[in-house]
């Protein structure tokens, strides 16, 4: 006999329930870049999932959770098997189940979602609790394991620049927390109104509405009062470079000074039109160690010193900490300036596993064939920006750009400007390199700095501290364009307090599934 809610009526039998789990699924991919990229359907995705678990048993809608889960992640992760089996050369078939593993281990942060709702349903609205919930499995996720906080669900409106503006406030997870509660309103009024039943509390809906006018004021507020302090804000002429080096040649020695010759070539051709002070090449631009190697003399002989201009880009980087210590090896970014001196360098700290590093190497030592690097790197410590001219770089390589801590704490450390160095070409011609791009956007919006980004084969752009895309380069072609970024100084309320924000919801979670357990007991 189904269950009945005092509220809102019978349990919507498994099989239709599966059906809005999979309408769930379809729609949450719609909204994400790729190839739909329709970012408006995020605002109602969940209310269908939502619908479904309502007054399912616990087990039962973390199913449908599980489910759901799967049904998007599997199409939204797809390019795993590109990365793994194109690039990687593990065969077919090992690709592809690591690619269900992947989106098996993310569908069980939905699967939480789902059971915890159900769990709680009875005692607290959808509308006080799913916001909290879904931001607090996000921080999770984002830290379980070394973290994979790939494309949370604030990251679907990443080119709507007139709803991300209270990123700056509590980071993406603040925007992950008005769509959940959005999608909680639409369901709990859907559900009234087909219901033809009261099912909620004028009170909390109307606390609900005055949070969600506040949210969107502020969107409008900043969207009108930015430009203007954009304006008058100190500039830099800063330049992008693509070179759009094929994978598969990039590090053989045979075309290391072809690779030169195009970074060269892209960044002379600039000079005929601007005067960029700054030249950013992308992720390991250069495919050698830079002190190493004769070629990295024509850095400073064909371009720093000839057109007075600083080059940071990237290039792995090996040393010897002392005569008894094996080589360290790193992911690292140079800036080389027009006297020809490295007057820095950053080493990535939130290094790929499996890609740069095995994790629990004694238990997963089998995978080392993986890991494409001439030696396991070692993560950086130092979060100090890179000097250059009236600018202080906070530098991202490429997957630390998905991680909102990292540039919080160089906007913290004094920078005013951000750059990303990476290399999507392991993507191939997928939606990974967009959905990339649309985590750096909100890194850009959260800190309020200026985000150049480079990259070997696409996507290259700037982004203002509004979150405005520019210049935005094709995939898998050469690119060179140069532009005045604007170096904003101080800090949003994102880099002083606004991070604690997931942490907060991380407390309301637990405290209010341990309210309805002793509820439940009692």
């Amino acid at each position: 006999m189904p269950r009945l809610s005092p509220h809102t009526g019978s349990t919507i039998p498994f099989g239709r329930a599966c059906l809005l789990a999979l309408l769930t699924s379809a729609l949450l991919f719609s909204a994400s870049p790729g190839a739909l990229a329709l970012p408006q359907l995020a605002w109602l995705a969940l209310v269908p999932l939502l619908w479904g678990i309502e007054n399912q048993p616990p087990r039962r809608a973390a199913l449908l959770g599980l489910i759901c889960g799967i049904a998007y992640y599997l199409p939204l992760l797809y390019w795993i098997v590109i990365v793994l089996a194109t690039y990687g050369q593990v065969p077919l078939p090992i690709a592809v189940l690591a690619l269900f593993f992947l989106s098996l281990y993310m569908s069980c942060y939905l699967a939480a979602f789902a059971y915890l709702c159900a769990k709680t349903g009875p005692r607290f609205p959808v509308l006080v609790f799913a916001p909290a919930c879904w931001v607090a499995l996000d921080l999770i996720r984002g830290l379980l394991f070394t973290g994979f906080p790939w494309m949370d669900l604030a990251y679907t409106q990443y080119d709507l620049p007139w709803f991300i503006q209270i990123a700056d406030l509590a980071g993406h997870h603040g925007l992950t927390f008005i769509l959940v509660l959005t999608n909680g309103l639409i369901f709990t009024l859907g559900a009234s109104l087909f219901r033809r039943k009261k099912t909620y509390s004028p009170a909390i809906i109307s606390g609900v509405a005055i949070l969600m006018l506040m949210a969107s004021t502020y969107n409008f507020w900043k969207l009108h009062t930015l430009p203007a302090a954009i304006t008058q804000a100190e500039h830099m002429e800063v330049a992008a470079v693509q070179g759009n080096i094929p994978q598969d040649q990039k590090w053989q020695p045979a075309f290391q000074r072809e690779t030169i010759d195009t970074y060269l070539r892209l960044s002379q051709e600039l000079f005929t039109v601007q005067k960029p002070e700054l030249i950013v090449w992308p992720e390991t631009a250069l495919p050698f160690y830079p002190y190493e190697h004769p070629l990295f003399l024509r850095l400073h002989s064909e371009l720093t010193r000839p057109y007075q201009a600083f080059l940071l880009t990237g290039a792995p980087h090996r040393e010897k900490i002392s005569d008894e210590s094996p080589l360290s090896y790193a992911n690292s970014a140079f800036i080389l300036s027009p006297d020809g001196q490295v007057t820095g360098r950053y080493d990535k700290q939130h290094l790929v596993p499996f890609g740069e590093y095995i994790p629990f190497r004694r238990l997963l030592g089998f995978a080392s064939p993986l890991v494409e690097t001439l030696g396991a790197f070692t993560p950086g410590q130092s979060n100090t920006p890179l000097s250059c001219r009236n600018s202080r770089i906070g530098v991202l390589i490429c997957f630390e750009s998905i991680f909102p801590e990292i540039s919080r704490q160089q906007a913290q450390a004094g920078a005013n400007l951000l750059v990303t160095l990476t290399n999507d070409a392991w993507f191939g011609n997928s939606s990974a390199p967009r959905q990339h791009l649309a985590m750096a956007v909100f890194r850009a919006v959260e800190t309020r700095k200026a985000l150049v980004r480079a990259a070997n084969t696409g996507i290259s752009t700037f982004i203002d501290p509004i979150g405005r895309m520019q210049g935005t380069s094709p995939l898998f072609a050469e690119y060179a364009r140069s532009q005045p970024v604007a170096l904003l100084n101080g800090l949003t309320f994102f880099v002083r307090w606004g991070y604690l924000f997931p942490w907060l919801c991380l407390l309301l979670t637990l405290a209010g599934a341990g309210v309805s357990r002793r509820k439940a007991k009692g």
